[in-house]
């Protein structure tokens, strides 16, 4: 698998042995000390190494701060898509174009300390095809972030076919035998966590504290978290659906059980006082149960057919630094404008 546990190429050789996937969207506060710092990683390296910046639609001047440095680095890579498609398709989009062995993703605001890469790669040359960053700390995070993460995790736990680990981010290496797996599984509604779960493999784990974020703000808010959230569940588990018709037998059941007693009362003569307050209630409740099944088995629906339609999981508006053959050949590419 890849090179591991043989002598290190010289920084000559033309294909890299370690890729960093980095997505970026509007970093331009970070970029500076990130790049420094991933500078002095490389240097560490025992193998010669690219670093993909996948930018998702920045807005700000990170495209132009980005562009520049692939123009003037030989182990820098720009990969521009051509709208933002949202992290977990641009860590895909990253991951496709990646040439080397061992393929690391990393965040850019820093909370992945890229020199935790070092710890991953040692355990990587044991013999793991998959090396997690677990978090024993999360520095700078709400009380509320981390207890909703950790809620989170035993509710899929308990509800998908997979386990996902906990305490980890989208921070990992992937061997190429386990990369060009991941590239395989081309689904539009992606939650790469899971996606690595249910592959298999060989999966390890090294731990660090995660630090606050360096600079700028979260490209994570609320609303996010929850469809980040939502594409875990329902993509690895069919419970809602199961949910959806138990609540509903349940549901017919009391349905049934309070007929009964409305015939039992006509004969006995007890009665019910008469009133629309009841009704309301009744039919309120029953419509909104209704509605909400209906939007459960509407989910899965709208991702079949989002599945059917099979437009390309992302499409690349510019590339600089890359082969034009290499980047011609990848799924979901489009106008590959190489600039340099």
């Amino acid at each position: 698998m890849g090179t591991r546990g043989t002598p290190a190429l010289t920084a000559s050789s033309q294909r890299p042995v370690y890729s960093f996937v980095i997505p970026i969207f509007n970093e331009e506060a970070v970029l500076p000390l990130l790049v420094r710092r991933m500078d002095r990683l490389v240097e560490m390296l025992d193998g010669p190494a690219e670093v993909i910046f996948v930018d998702d639609g920045s807005t700000d001047s990170s495209s132009i701060f980005l562009a520049d440095r692939a123009r003037h680095r030989a182990d820098t890579r720009y990969l521009a898509l051509s709208r933002n498609f949202g992290h977990q398709v641009a860590i895909s989009a990253g991951m496709d174009h990646a040439s080397g062995d061992a393929i690391i993703v990393m965040d850019a605001d820093l909370q992945d300390p890229p020199e935790v890469a070092l710890d991953m790669i040692r355990k990587w040359r044991e013999g793991f095809d998959i090396v997690y960053a677990r978090r024993l700390s999360r520095e700078g995070e709400s009380r509320f972030k981390t207890i909703s993460a950790t809620l989170f995790y035993r509710l899929v736990n308990r509800l998908a076919s997979v386990e996902l680990p906990r305490d980890v981010g989208d921070y990992r290496l992937v061997d190429r035998a386990a990369q060009n797996a991941f590239n395989a599984m081309r689904e539009k509604d992606r939650y790469v966590r899971g996606m690595f779960a249910w592959m298999g493999f060989r999966q390890g784990f090294v731990e660090f504290h995660r630090p606050a974020r360096a600079a700028g703000e979260t490209r994570y808010p609320l609303r996010k978290m929850l469809r980040l959230a939502a594409n875990g569940i329902i993509s690895f588990s069919d419970a809602p659906l199961r949910i959806a018709l138990w609540a509903g037998m349940a549901i017919s059941m009391l349905a049934m059980l309070f007929g009964v007693a409305i015939i039992v009362a006509a004969f006995t003569g007890a009665g019910f006082v008469p009133g629309w307050s009841s009704t309301i209630v009744v039919t309120a409740f029953l419509s909104g149960i209704n509605l909400l099944m209906t939007g459960v088995m509407g989910l899965y629906v709208g991702r079949i057919h989002n599945e059917v339609k099979n437009r390309p999981l992302y499409l690349v508006g510019r590339s600089i630094g890359f082969a034009e053959e290499a980047i011609a050949d990848h799924r979901g590419a489009g106008d590959h404008r190489a600039a340099g």
